[in-house]
């Protein structure tokens, strides 16, 4: 696919998905939307990929949604994608589902403004790292709207019910530092090192682990943070054990460990993954 406004590369193993409007701070658009999700579609088909980072170009993550439309930009509802019932779904809830059911963990190296959608798409990624010239906004409340992409559920669980209140209920927008102090960004670098120390934590992911058990246990964590017992996350665990246990993989890793050597693992993500949540519905959009 030809991309308008982002940005795709690979390289060692590592895609990097980069918002590409510079000049609009990578203001988010229906086109962006399309374009991020098909990237991870991409990265997911790829076994190759072995993680992926998001990031921006220029000054900017993302400033949020698109306002050249004036008082009528979040008058259709969000995007221009539809259920049957004719309701317009979230754009940034689509992309933000998109990231959740991702194969390959998701680092985002959140290079300047990020606000709105360009904060909360950054929720369900696996992990955040931030330049210290980055600013983060739940704005919403002062445009007249509410929380969108899905972070009504993310965010609590990311920083608690009341740091993410309080974020919410002013619309402030904060520093790296008050982001990184409440957990919602791992480390601050220098701008010239965001992007190298994003790499490196990617690589380290690509040298040492499993794909397909990344895979499964990104999966496991983040559908247990909705258990409502830890029983539930014991049934998914013993299934997870049994499966991948008598994989290639597993026999692999003990004995590149007994033999002092660095694994090589045989399976891969595109063969599939093995079906640990057996009573997992996915919700549908009413």
């Amino acid at each position: 696919m030809d991309y308008k406004e982002i940005l795709f590369d690979i390289t060692d193993n590592i895609a990097t998905i980069t918002l590409h409007r510079p000049d609009k701070l990578n203001a988010f658009t229906n086109t962006m939307m399309r374009e991020v999700i098909s990237a991870f579609d991409t990265t997911d088909a790829d076994d190759s990929v072995r993680a992926v980072i998001v990031t921006g170009s220029g000054r900017g993550f993302c400033a949020g949604a698109d306002l050249s439309g004036g008082g009528d930009t979040f008058s259709g509802g969000g995007s221009d994608v539809a259920t049957k019932q004719g309701v317009a779904r979230d754009g940034g809830g689509l992309v933000s589902l998109r990231i959740f059911e991702s194969l390959k963990p998701v680092i985002g190296a959140i290079n300047g403004a990020a606000v709105g959608v360009g904060a909360t798409m950054t929720l369900p990624m696996d992990i955040r790292l931030s330049s210290d010239t980055a600013k983060f906004g739940f704005v919403f409340a002062k445009r007249g709207i509410v929380p969108e992409a899905c972070s009504s559920y993310f965010l609590p669980r990311i920083v608690g019910i009341s740091r993410a209140t309080e974020w919410v209920f002013t619309g402030r927008v904060f520093g790296s530092q008050e982001a990184k102090d409440a957990g919602l960004i791992r480390s601050v670098h220098a701008p010239e090192e965001l992007i190298p120390a994003a790499r490196a934590l990617a690589s380290e992911i690509v040298a040492n682990t499993s794909p397909v058990s990344v895979a499964v246990s990104r999966q496991m964590l983040w559908r247990m943070l909705g258990a409502s017992h830890p029983m539930e996350a014991h049934r998914v665990d013993s299934r997870g054990i049994k499966e991948r246990g008598k994989s290639g993989d597993s026999r692999e890793g003990v004995m590149s460990f007994l033999e002092k050597r660095t694994a090589v693992f045989p399976d891969k993500v595109s063969d599939g993954l093995p079906d640990i949540f057996p009573n997992w519905e996915e919700p549908q959009f009413f």
